[in-house]
Formats: structure tokens, sequence, C-alpha cells
């Protein structure tokens, strides 16, 4: 497929739409904040929203290395949805006890993403067409049974589609049935939902400062001050909204890991190439894999491709050359090739990674520091399009310093299984890839390394 991949640009395909805001100045002096957010992708722009929404006089300031949504914000597939927990299974294995709590906030809180998106005018591409979750292997089949019959007893909207019904939703050979959540995942435009929500938030009041990487945080009787290369910025509170990119905050480093994601991005399909693969309900699709692809439709007919090889770099370093890795894109291009013959010819225009904040219970975990004049939220492993509104109002709970129904869960009081340190860590996250890849292989069978870290707790996700 190299003939596919060789006119491929490689940039994020939603970064290189037109309509990008033109970048705020940078900040250069001193000033002060009620309220600092420290990252402008999703994480913080819901955070200063919602916090400006919650109290109009409230004087709330964001700063952000970039530009708002220049890293995974932009970057990912647009699958906003539902789960606060890395989807169901992962709910239900962490947090038994209060699972249902978790898919009712899950559920409100993405009506409430719809209800902001319409309220502000938000042109995203928004659409609640649901995830499509596939099966490919005898054994993600038997699984994929087992997990529709705990969720729909539940009182989930998802329905089990036999070979012949989910090869009519989508036609591909590789399919052996599939379960589609029908409310549960809305498709987004990424990119432009970072735009928005930066518009929306430069519409309320919130003051923005790019171009501005904030080098360390230092206590003063005033709060807290954030220090740039030009400036400083004091602020009562600080919401520390840096997802992978977070270097500021010494006690988040033993518990996240920065992974690189990849995808794929095709020239938009003719209408008889649209028709030869159905899709009618454009819905968001995953595979059933341990190394799993995700993919969708785009507004102009696009699919995005994505997933499948996670890839930590020894040392976890994150460097700009690491956003383009042709070893993988090839890969994914064999894979689309397979799941979808019947579109030979068809080219990809894109081809882009980027870093994920990855934890090892694969979703969001909370805390503060600074005696409570700072909150984070982190560590959401590729499922924060819609989980970081959540995380935002956790932040702004925890700052006030009184106990809330949010921050009372067992979700937000717990912290993940820490990571152990380098080299170590390396180490087991590579023993894990190969040892998760071999089970992909084995009918899903998972080896002796791969239970030790399920009985610890600990694991990786690809």
């Amino acid at each position: 497929m190299l003939s596919a991949l060789q006119d491929a640009i490689p940039e994020p395909y939603w970064l290189t739409q037109p309509g990008a805001p033109a970048p705020a100045a940078p900040l250069d002096g001193v000033t002060t904040a009620d309220l600092a957010v420290v990252g402008a992708g999703y994480s913080g722009l819901w955070t200063a929203l919602i916090a400006k929404e919650r109290d109009p006089a409230l004087d709330v300031v964001v700063i952000e290395a970039g530009t708002a949504g220049w890293a995974a914000s932009g970057r990912n597939g647009g699958f906003c949805s539902a789960s606060l927990t890395h989807g169901f299974e992962n709910g239900l294995s962490r947090f038994p006890g209060e699972l249902d709590t978790l898919l009712k906030l899950g559920r409100d809180n993405l009506d409430e993403i719809e209800a902001t998106v319409t309220r502000h005018g938000i042109d995203c591409d928004f659409r609640r067409s649901g995830e499509l979750q596939v099966a490919t292997a005898d054994w993600q089949w038997r699984d994929l049974v087992e997990s529709h019959a705990a969720e729909a007893a539940r009182g989930l909207d998802v329905d089990l589609l036999n070979q012949e019904e989910v090869r009519a939703e989508v036609a591909s050979p590789t399919y052996l049935g599939g379960v589609w959540d029908r409310t549960g995942c809305a498709m987004v435009d990424p990119a432009r939902l970072a735009w928005g929500l930066r518009r929306a938030c430069l519409a309320l009041g919130v003051r923005f400062y790019e171009n501005s990487p904030v080098d360390r945080i230092t206590a003063t009787r005033a709060g807290l001050a954030l220090h740039t290369w030009r400036g400083r910025l004091t602020a009562a509170r600080v919401a520390l909204a840096t997802g992978a990119h977070g270097r500021l905050l010494k006690r988040l480093r033993q518990f996240v890991v920065p992974v690189y994601d990849y995808a794929l991005m095709t020239e938009p399909l003719s209408d008889a190439q649209l028709a030869a693969i159905g899709w009618q309900n454009r819905q968001g699709i995953g595979d059933g894999g341990n190394q799993f692809h995700y993919y969708r439709l785009t507004a102009d007919n696009r699919i995005l491709w994505g997933g499948y090889d996670a890839v930590y770099y020894n040392g976890g370093k994150i460097m700009p050359e690491y956003d383009q890795r042709e070893a993988t894109f090839e890969v994914l291009a064999d894979h689309f090739a397979a799941t979808f013959p019947q579109l030979e010819g068809l080219r990809f225009s894109h081809k882009w990674g980027g870093v994920i904040d990855c934890c090892s219970r694969f979703s969001a975990f909370f805390g503060t520091a600074h005696g409570g004049r700072l909150a984070y939220a982190t560590g959401y492993t590729g499922l924060g399009v819609g989980a970081t509104r959540f995380g935002a109002k956790v932040m702004l709970d925890l700052l006030t310093g009184r106990p809330t129904d949010l921050t009372s869960l067992a979700m937000v009081r717990r912290k993940p299984v820490p990571f152990p340190p380098e080299p170590l860590r390396s180490g087991v996250i590579q023993l894990t890839r190969w040892s998760i890849a071999r089970a992909d292989r084995t009918q899903g069978r998972r080896n002796l390394w791969l239970r030790t870290l399920d009985t610890l707790g600990l694991g990786f996700d690809s």
C-alpha cells in the first residue's frame, strides 16, 4: 500500500482545515487572575467555559504552550463518548459499586456537550450516530456477546448484530458480528470543537495567552505564580490541564506515560465508493482486538483510519519527530485494504501521530496540590473528547475545597496503580505490548504476564 501513502501530507488533517483562529498574544509582563487554566485543549477549555458560565464575574485566564487544540484535542478521531471509564468493561472491572452512577453521569455529560454545542453555535459536525464495535475474530465475537448482555442488563441502548446484520450496516468481509451502541457516542470534528469552545470562552470574557509555555509554578501570598519566559501570571486557583505534556507537577510522572497513536485520512470517497461500503448511519467504528483500530466518516466523506500500533518510546520522550512513523502508517494502510477491499485505489491524503496521556486504569484520575490551590485531571488514555468535560467539573469542585457529589466518587478519590520508574518502566511496557500483540494472534489468550498485570490492576491499552 505504499502507493496509497506516497502523497499523504504529514500533518493532522483536522488542523489543516481553514478556519483556525488567530493565536492570542503570548504572556508578556505580569498579570493576575482569579482562576488560571494551564492548557487550551478540551480539558482546559471546558474548565474555563464552565467556570465562567457558573460565575460571570470570575476572572479566568487560559495559558497555553502552543495554540488551542494543537495537541491531542486536534489530532484524535473525534469519538465523543458517554463513557467516563474508557468503556463499559473497564468501568465494571474497576468501579463496580458505582458503575450505574458513572453511566448516568456519562450520559448526562454527553447530553450537556450536545446542548453546549447548540447553545454556543459551535460548528463541529456533531452527530449522535453512535458507535459500532465489530468482531473480526471468533474470540472477539464471544467477548462482544458477553459484554452486550451485561450492557443490556444495565439498560444501555445497545443492539447485538449478527454477521449479516453488521455487514448490512458497513460492508466489510472481515466482520463476524457487532454491537451498536446507538446513543452513547457522538462523532465530532475535533479541531472545530476545540476552536468553537475557545470562541465561546472569549465571548464570555475569558482571557487567553498562547505560545506561552509555563516553566514552573511557585507559591506566593496571593496564590500560585505561573512563570513563562516573558512573564508571570498569579492566580488564586489553578487548574492544570496539560495531559501528556504535564511536567509541572512531579507527582504525576509516576502515574502517566506518553503513548503515541497514529492515524491516516483518505481522500474523499466518490458516491460509488461510498455506496460500495454502505455506512449510511455513519457510526464510529472500533474492532475488538487488543490492538484495535478506530475509524469514522468525516463531513466530506473521507475515512479516518487510526489506532492499532500504540507506541511508547523508551524513556517516555515526547519529540516532534515521533509524530511521523512510516512503519506504522504502512501497517495501517495494509489493514485498511483488508477491511475495505472494494476501495482499492483510494489514496490517503494525510498521515499523523500524537501523544496520549495514559495511566494504568485507562481512565482519568484527579487530585490537588499546593494546599488545594491547584487541581488536576489527567490520564484519559485516548477517550477524553467527552470525558474531559466531566474532568473539568471535578477540577472546579476540587478547587472549592468542599465535598461534592463528584469529589465523593471512588473514581475521583482513588489513584491508579503507579508505573515503575525507568528503565524498568520501558521494559514493562514493551513486554506488555509484545504480549498484547501475541494475544491477538492466539485467539485472545492472555499469557502469564498479562494475567499478572490484570491481577495487579496495572495494564497497557492500545
